[in-house]
């Protein structure tokens, strides 16, 4: 399974990175979210899955790390969504304004000639 995953990260980075490096603004904001999608779930296998272990401590109970979920990675990766989404807003924000003052969504400005 490990290089399943492994493999389906290294795809959808590689993706990423080939659309970062296409010529219309569009294709580099899918390319720049599918490599932050990309680096949430690495962060996030990272973490280590486990079955059967609460995320939290029952009280009463003295706590025993060892037999609980890391929250580490869940909160990196929750936060990181929330910060992806947001520049996701802006970035278009701005692609639809450079579109607008252009009249091309071509990353220098120009169209290429054909």
């Amino acid at each position: 399974m490990e290089i399943v995953i492994s493999l389906a990260i290294g795809i959808v980075f590689g993706s990423g990175i080939w659309l970062i490096l296409r010529p219309r603004s569009f294709q580099v904001l899918i390319g720049l979210m599918l490599m932050s999608y990309a680096v949430n779930l690495f962060i996030f296998v990272m973490g280590r899955l486990a079955i059967d272990r609460p995320p939290l401590t029952p009280a009463g109970i003295v706590p025993d790390p060892a037999a609980l979920a890391d929250p580490v990675p869940q909160a990196l990766v929750l936060t990181a969504i929330v910060i992806g989404f947001a520049t996701t807003a802006l970035y278009l924000v701005v692609m639809i304004g450079a579109r607008g003052l252009t009249g091309t969504d071509h990353v220098d400005g120009e169209e290429p000639d054909a």
